[in-house]
């Protein structure tokens, strides 16, 4: 999985490409942890080149959306496919997530 970090009007943009699974998600959790040290700060997931997520990936995008909740920051999803978008369904996901 390649992970992209940019910097767009105010947010941090974490652009995803392939597989979030067991193998790739420690990658992004020690990606990700760093942006979060500002529990205040605006990350958008952009999901266009996401081709899977496996429950570890869930796991880590709730751990996300919950820590930037409770320290008043914002997380959004961008650009999810129909297939991603039905996992975050059927799990619920749908339901807590902002999901452009």
């Amino acid at each position: 999985m390649e992970i992209k970090i940019e910097n767009e009007n105010n947010k941090i943009v974490v652009a995803l490409k392939g597989r979030l699974d067991t193998i790739t998600s420690g990658d992004l959790e020690k990606e990700i942890s760093s942006l979060l040290a500002d529990a205040k700060a605006n990350i958008v997931l952009d999901c266009k080149e996401l081709e899977y997520i496996s429950s570890t990936g869930l796991r880590i995008i709730l751990m996300v959306h919950k820590k930037l909740t409770a320290g008043n920051g914002c997380f959004i999803l961008r650009h999810v496919s129909p297939p991603i978008r039905s996992v975050f369904d059927m799990t619920g996901f749908s339901s807590l997530l902002k999901i452009e």
